[in-house]
């Protein structure tokens, strides 16, 4: 099916590599302005130069800013508002797998602060500019890693780290979908969707720039993983395919709706992340929305 995404404004976060890169690229080919963060201005900088060519227009833009830090989620997002008046689809892609326990400049355990506090923060600080956009969509990009048995509210920070990077992960995955659910519920109505999904078990440079994967975990990467453009297919597919519209509050697989965790269906555990998280980040996102509910 051919979709014509000319008039779509895309903002996809984690764009300079892996399936975040193939995510903008091409959601540009299909015609939509696509804005990418990055964190190197360099990298950033190179790979709009590269969608631009694959999609043979200029319509494609990038903005700087540390995801892991609060403030600089906000900044980001407060850049994108001052330079776009309308937003069609945000992607939230960027994340990263670390081994050893890491805090941002938050005081916040980095896996939770960057998978989990950026999501957060971004959509809220855009959410009346996606409202006013509608009908509009927003993208996470969870994991299968989110099947955990709860969401371990007494160590949301994962000060103790007895399967290393792992716990830490597995986590912020089911944040994601606890977050995406929550968001949905709260945005009944409004034209705005939420969904949340799983790339697949792919391969790419994720984790390994700061040791984050075993030799067993590398083995298993470059015998089973999948290519980043297989990778990316579903969050593509979410953002741009007329088949889900107006679909919202679902976990998808492969382009297709998929059951998620039964942890993640506790709808006590989605309100009470979204008032932590809700806390965390009241100084940087828009009090009106942060309680609207």
């Amino acid at each position: 099916m051919s979709v014509n995404l000319q008039q779509k404004t895309i903002l996809v976060t984690g764009a300079t590599n892996g399936i975040g890169k193939v995510t903008a690229r091409e959601l540009a080919r299909m015609g939509a302005s696509v804005v990418i963060v990055g964190r190197n201005p360099a990298k950033t900088q190179e790979t709009v130069r590269e969608i631009k060519t694959a999609a043979g227009h200029d319509r494609v833009d990038y903005l700087l800013g540390d995801l892991s830090v609060m403030a600089e989620v906000a900044r980001v997002a407060d850049e994108y508002r001052a330079k776009y008046n309308r937003l069609d689809v945000l992607v939230n892609n960027a994340g990263a797998y670390y081994q050893q326990r890491q805090m941002s400049k938050d005081g916040l355990e980095m896996t939770f602060a960057l998978n989990h506090m950026s999501y957060f923060i971004m959509t809220l600080r855009l959410l009346d500019l996606l409202k006013a956009s509608a009908p509009a969509r927003i993208v996470n990009v969870s994991s299968e890693a989110h099947r955990q048995p709860s969401y371990d509210f007494n160590d949301m920070q994962s000060s103790n780290y007895s399967a290393a990077g792992f716990k830490a992960y597995g986590q912020s995955k089911l944040a994601n979908v606890l977050f995406t659910n929550e968001l949905a519920r709260r945005l009944s109505g409004s034209g705005v969707t939420a969904n949340s999904l799983h790339p697949g078990f792919v391969k790419t440079g994720f984790g390994r720039n700061n040791g984050g994967l075993s030799k067993l975990v590398m083995l298993g990467i470059t015998l089973f993983a999948i290519n980043e453009e297989k990778g990316a297919q579903t969050s593509i597919y979410l953002a741009s395919s007329p088949e889900v519209e107006g679909v919202t509050g679902k976990y998808f697989d492969k382009s297709k709706v998929a059951n998620p965790a039964p942890s993640s269906k506790d709808e006590a555990a989605w309100k009470r992340l979204w008032t932590i998280s809700e806390e965390l980040a009241k100084d940087y996102i828009p009090a009106v929305q942060a309680t609207s509910a």
